[in-house]
């Protein structure tokens, strides 16, 4: 688990008009590796993978993304678009003095990631999904597709509303409790209700229900969700909210932009994902001209917590095949 691999200090860094929070491994002269984490993670979940990765000699980079923990948190929304978040990746590499890095994403960082790769492709050697794969563009609008799968009371869709902001403030421990469960069985997953992402919903039964009754229902211990929680206590949940409320305003932004990559991608995916399952990366070879695909079995959403030694190995692995070995050779 990330807690028995503390993540290094961080340090604030200026990335154009906002400062990031930023922990850093490695050499300085080691391939650039940039970790993106999701919501409601913290660069912390990376912890694993920066030791891993800094001890086979590359320089790793994560970030709080602006709207978390340590980082600056601008209050509009409009602060939280895809190109906002890509010009912190382009601002953060500048300030690191690297021109390219391998970028990996999971949860919305995978998201960020693949738009970014698609927008500033010039400053990536490649791309690692973790757990989100690279989809083409949508025909309807994203909320209108939450909407069929979930109604009103889809969590992305509640989260439209400025109240969400405080949704779980005051009850940030059982909030990373609950977040943070184990994923249902694998053979499960196809009848998964649509209840399921009513996760506002879920939440509140779960705080009247007393609570988390054993560590087992949870794949993160009690002193890194304590980390979680107080760094939320700290920040606010509304950052993070701020990257929901602009899925629609994001895929207007893609129109007509090429999804095509022929940077050397990577993917993996975790089995037992129902809100991102492998099923997803199907449409990943149309347009990842140079891709390979891993799914990690019987883990869910929370892959750096449920499979940390599996996705470093799975990391590292196409890392020296695809850059060290490649360069060498």
């Amino acid at each position: 688990m990330p807690a028995d691999a503390p993540i290094p200090p961080a340090r604030r860094i200026r990335a154009g008009d906002i400062t990031l929070s930023v922990h850093e491994a490695g050499p300085q002269d080691g391939l650039p590796v940039l970790l993106l984490h999701g919501w409601p993670d913290l660069a912390l979940s990376w912890a694993a993978q920066m030791r891993d990765l800094s001890q086979a000699g590359f320089r790793v980079i994560a970030p709080d993304l602006r709207g978390f923990g340590g980082s600056d948190a601008p209050h509009d929304i409009a602060a939280y678009g895809i190109d906002a978040m890509c010009a912190d990746i382009e601002n953060l590499l500048d300030a690191l003095g690297i021109e390219r890095a391998v970028i990996a994403g999971h949860d919305w960082g995978g998201i960020i990631m693949w738009q970014a790769a698609c927008l500033i492709a010039h400053r990536f050697l490649g791309a690692i999904g973790v757990n989100t794969p690279h989809l083409p563009r949508s025909s309807t609008p994203p909320l209108e597709v939450f909407r069929e799968q979930g109604g009103e009371e889809h969590y992305i869709v509640r989260f439209q509303d400025e109240a969400a902001d405080e949704l779980f403030a005051g009850r940030e421990d059982d909030f990373f409790a609950f977040s943070f469960a184990p994923p249902p069985p694998s053979g499960d997953m196809a009848k998964l209700p649509a209840s399921m992402t009513h996760l506002p919903l879920r939440f509140d039964r779960f705080v009247a229900r007393g609570g988390l009754k054993s560590e087992e229902d949870c794949v993160i211990g009690p002193d890194l969700r304590a980390q979680y929680a107080q760094a939320y206590r700290r920040s606010g949940f509304r950052g993070g909210l701020n990257l929901y409320r602009n899925f629609n305003a994001n895929w207007a932004r893609m129109g007509g932009v090429d999804h095509r990559l022929s940077m050397p991608c990577l993917m993996i995916s975790a089995e037992c994902d129902f809100m991102l399952p492998p099923k997803l990366t199907a449409w990943m070879p149309a347009l990842c001209a140079d891709l390979e695909r891993h799914v990690i079995e019987d883990i869910g959403h929370w892959t750096m917590a449920e499979a940390p030694e599996t996705l470093s190995a799975l990391m590292l692995d196409w890392l020296q095949r695809r850059f060290i070995k490649a360069q060498a050779g």
